[in-house]
């Protein structure tokens, strides 16, 4: 179970991104953390990876972060491998902090994504920077998996594959955090969805709630966020 208390970040001459977040996740919940750019996602999964200080707690089953790093596996756009390693080198680096690594699942998964595994990771493009982060995020045994815009830098079917590969990965216990704007594109994947506004959780959404009422995840997305489809017709009427 994950338990977030009192969640706060303020940065220098920015102010704040985080106001008192709170909330709990349960085993084997696949939660998607969404909103607009700069409302505070990155920050918020950054903390709870531990990347990131800030106020407030954050307990993994009443531990904290820093107790169950073997744990925790954190995927982000900005990549956490070494430019400098292949991704062989960066296998045998993570080997290392996290006991329960599994290295045939590792080879199999930078063969499925085309990765040379001899080329040094910094030559990689963005989407297949994106693509060994991964590919290592899936190999880490981690029961928490946070991930901060895995697709970017892929295309349509990379994303589909990365889902397909998610669904069938999880054996029922992981916990999956999920930043992204693909929101088509994983809302049959999660349970429940946290939509940031202003650096607060402006709706905390059962995914199974929200079909019953007939309803999608982008018509609640913009609700939530105050959106308004006709914004741009007003703005041209005034030209």
């Amino acid at each position: 179970m994950i338990e977030v208390q009192n969640l706060s970040k303020v940065y220098p001459f920015y102010g704040s991104v985080l106001r008192g977040i709170s909330f709990t996740v349960p085993d084997g919940q696949i939660v998607g953390v969404l909103g607009k750019n700069g409302v505070g996602k990155t920050t918020l999964l950054r903390m709870l990876a531990d990347v990131l200080k800030g106020e407030g707690t954050v307990r993994f089953d009443g531990k904290s972060p820093e107790q169950c790093r073997g744990e925790l596996a954190y995927i982000t756009e900005r990549g956490s491998f070494f430019p400098e390693m292949t991704p062989m080198e960066y296998g045998s680096f993570l080997e290392t902090f996290f006991p329960k690594f599994d290295w045939p699942r590792y080879r199999q998964l930078l063969e499925f994504f085309e990765l040379e595994k001899d080329k040094r990771a910094g030559s990689f493009s963005h989407g297949q920077r994106s693509k060994l982060e991964v590919a290592a995020g899936f190999s880490k045994g981690a029961r928490y998996l946070i991930m901060d815009e895995p697709f970017a830098g892929n295309d349509l079917f990379t994303r589909k594959d990365f889902l397909k590969l998610l669904a069938a990965g999880l054996k029922g216990k992981e916990t999956v955090l999920i930043s992204t704007h693909e929101i088509e594109d994983v809302e049959n994947l999660l349970d429940r969805a946290l939509i940031l506004r202003r650096g607060s959780i402006a709706e905390d959404i059962l995914l199974e709630e929200l079909r019953e009422k007939g309803q999608n995840l982008t018509d609640a997305l913009e609700e939530a966020l105050g959106y308004n489809s006709q914004r741009y017709r007003e703005f041209l009427a005034e030209q």
